[in-house]
Order: C-alpha cells, then sequence, then structure tokens
C-alpha cells in the first residue's frame, strides 16, 4: 500500500484470486481504505460481533463504537463494510484493536492494508510506537512487529487489563512495531520472535 496517500484518499486495493471465489467478491471488483463515520458504527458492531465466536476478538457495545467511531479505518467493497481496525492511544502508544475482516473476504490482504493505514496514521500523529494483543503474533510479526513482554506497555494493562476477566490468563502476545527513530534504536527495547523459540 502507498503510505504517502492523504488521509481523505480511499486507498485502493487489488484483488487477488482466492480458492473462495464463489464467495468472495469478483477479483475484478476492488476495496477501499478509509476513514470510518459515526453513521457506520452499526456495521462495524455488526461486523466485530459476528466474528467473536472465533474465540479472539472482544465484543464491542454500540454506544461505544458509536463514540469511536472516527477511530476506525474500514475496507469497503461494493458499498459493503468487510473490514475495519481501530486505531486506540495509549500515551506516546497507538494500540491496534478491533482488526477483523469478513470471512468471505480474507486472503485478499485487506488485514495488512488496515494495519499498514493504521500505521501510517500513528506516525503522522506523533506517536512512537505501534501495539496490538492478540493471539495470532506471527500475522504481526511478518508485518515487522516484534513480540514483547506485556509490561512494556503499561498503559494498556493499566487502562484494559487489570480489569479484565482473563487478565494473566488471556493467551494474547503483546507485538509492538516501532515508528520513531528513538524507539527504534534504544538497547534492549524489543525482543525477535526467534529468541522466545526453545
Amino acid at each position: 500500500m502507498n503510505t504517502e496517500l492523504m488521509t481523505q484518499q480511499p486507498t485502493r486495493i487489488a484483488r487477488r484470486s482466492s480458492s473462495r471465489r464463489a464467495t468472495a467478491p469478483r477479483p475484478s471488483a476492488t476495496v477501499s481504505v478509509r476513514s470510518a463515520t459515526t453513521a457506520e458504527a452499526p456495521a462495524l458492531y455488526a461486523l466485530i460481533n459476528a466474528h467473536t465466536e472465533e474465540g479472539h476478538l472482544l465484543r464491542r457495545e454500540l454506544d461505544e463504537l458509536t463514540s469511536r467511531a472516527v477511530r476506525f479505518v474500514v475496507a469497503v467493497s461494493r458499498g459493503r463494510i468487510v473490514g475495519c481496525a481501530e486505531l486506540a492511544p495509549l500515551g506516546r502508544t497507538a494500540e491496534i484493536r478491533s482488526l477483523v475482516v469478513d470471512r468471505k473476504a480474507r486472503a485478499l490482504g485487506i488485514g495488512r492494508a488496515l494495519v499498514n493505514e493504521l500505521q501510517r496514521r500513528a506516525r503522522v500523529e506523533g506517536f512512537e510506537q505501534l501495539a496490538a494483543f492478540t493471539h495470532d503474533a506471527g500475522y504481526f510479526v511478518r508485518m515487522g512487529f516484534s513480540i514483547v513482554p506485556h509490561m512494556w506497555v503499561p498503559e494498556k494493562i493499566a487502562l484494559d487489563c487489570h480489569s479484565c476477566a482473563q487478565f494473566r490468563r488471556c493467551g494474547q502476545h503483546a507485538v509492538v512495531l516501532p515508528l520513531t527513530a528513538a524507539t527504534r534504536t534504544q538497547p534492549g527495547t524489543f525482543v525477535p520472535l526467534a529468541s522466545l523459540r526453545g
């Protein structure tokens, strides 16, 4: 994805062929990535909560999504939202939350496009690093993130983790991506995935 695109200009994603061609939009169709609007909160709610049974996505409430819709980027195909992700501020860190792509639109690069757009926005807004808490750390590692101990994102622990019923047993990995030269060069800041393998 071209990270130099202006925020107001939708990003186009060329569709790749997929084994799910019968259910996914035709390969000739395009997907645009853009900011969500408050009016799209019900669509965000439906998309996110339709995928919570997979066990890796937390439920969100409609009133919360309505108030935070402007933090979201959405992937749209033929007028329908097929993916979304939120950029949530945590002090000097920005967190990726509720990253989800509709099952029928997966394997088309939409998730990566959403993460790339959030990365671009986080840099523009002056955040030092981008973080996510995920069950699939490898997905983010392939995009340049590193696995770190949870306590290296203390703002997240203070804001969300202490009050969570799954605290200390959620099974999620913390992953971070430095966005500034200072965070990229600090010694001992990041733990490479290879070093965590036995």
